[in-house]
């Protein structure tokens, strides 16, 4: 048996990684990172053309039907770049929430300006992971109140699908009770916000409380999806170390050619490649085997974030004393991927969850 990746995924990656090679350098990201608007619309447009936005969209609605590990290749390249825009909670989150949790009627209505890219959309699901003191969403006569914290799209978003209690709703960002406020993280290549709601108008995806099994399911998919930009991002710090390796000398000599050297990236590239099967297999355990879904899309985000996290502390030392300033800007990688790491749940929340779902663990864990 082969497994690895198709033609078309193979293109798919390719085309876009080109793109973002010749269009997005580092200057580019500065300026991303210092403005309010974390978003590019020039990329945003050639993921619409590309058809990316529209990957888990079912055909019949206007979108590719394609499978997850289409969305992971498109997530690892964006990570490897750490592209300014909300790939994640648009193109994964909101149509597979939509998918299994709406109605037919919502389906058919929402799923194509999906595809379009027509709107921008933004997802919560924290506060189904992690129960937080005075964020449960009541809902009441079409009206929702509360909080819900760290929205995924942040403020470009133009409608908020939001989780709480087994249930998804569907809220305007525009609308009437709606306050959308900007949450500070250290990765400035990305939107998060809180709502804060209060007898805003909301649409109930589906049915009140039955969306439990959707939850899990747009859960599996961003661990896995988060997981991938997480080793694009890990794979770009590494090449920029091999890179620093064979330029930069000491003693009349490349470092790249001291033993001690190889010996570091030896032990990090063999940490690396690994993760890369592992969220491989993640995704198509997704499509094809739905018992195996939850663990190892929680094993996938667990262990793609611990590699991570020794390849951002090896390759910036391994810069020396410039590793930590801003010229070279590898601190906008080591920031996406420390976000990542704690992005719907940290290393010990995600192998919790697999134990849970092998039945290791009775309940989920809340916090303090």
């Amino acid at each position: 048996m082969r497994f690895g990746l198709s033609e078309d995924q193979k293109m798919l990656g390719d085309m876009l990684n080109k793109y973002l090679e010749s269009n997005l350098d580092l200057e580019a990201i500065r300026k991303f990172a210092g403005n309010s608007d974390h978003h590019s619309s020039a990329i945003w447009n050639v993921l619409i053309e590309q058809g990316a936005l529209g990957i888990l969209v079912p055909e019949e609605y206007g979108g590719s039907g394609l499978s997850m590990l289409h969305a992971e290749v498109v997530s690892e390249v964006l990570g490897k770049h750490i592209v300014p825009v909300s790939y994640l909670g648009h193109a994964v989150l909101a149509p597979l929430a939509i998918q299994h949790a709406g109605s037919d009627q919502q389906r058919e209505k929402l799923l194509p300006e999906i595809a379009a890219g027509e709107v921008i959309y933004g997802v919560a699901l924290t506060d189904v992971v992690m129960n937080r003191e005075n964020t449960q969403l009541t809902i009441n006569n079409g009206k929702v109140t509360g909080d819900s914290t760290f929205l995924i799209g942040g403020q470009v978003a133009n409608k908020l699908i939001l989780a709480t209690a087994g249930t998804l709703i569907l809220v305007e960002a525009n609308a009437p009770g709606v306050t959308v406020e900007t949450l500070s993280t250290v990765d400035k290549t990305r939107d998060f916000a809180v709502v804060r709601l209060k007898d805003a108008p909301c649409e109930v995806l589906g049915e009140e409380g039955a969306a439990n099994d959707a939850i899990e399911t747009v859960l599996n998919a961003a661990r896995i999806n988060i997981a991938a930009d997480t080793l694009g991002a890990a794979e770009a710090m590494f090449n920029q170390a091999v890179e620093y390796a064979r330029v930069r000398e000491q003693f009349d000599r490349p470092i790249g050619s001291f033993q001690s050297i190889k010996h570091i990236l030896a032990e990090l590239i063999t940490e690396l490649e690994p993760c890369r099967s592992l969220i491989w297999y993640a995704a198509h355990a997704y499509d094809e085997v739905p018992e195996e879904a939850t663990m190892m899309a929680c094993h996938a985000k667990a262990h793609s974030s611990e590699v991570a996290k020794n390849i951002n502390r090896a390759t910036t030392e391994m810069h020396g004393g410039m590793g930590f300033t801003d010229l070279l800007g590898l601190h906008f990688w080591f920031k996406r991927i420390e976000v990542n790491r704690q992005l719907l749940g940290g290393p010990e929340v995600t192998r919790h969850y697999a134990a849970v779902a092998q039945g290791w663990a009775p309940e989920k864990m809340t916090a303090a």
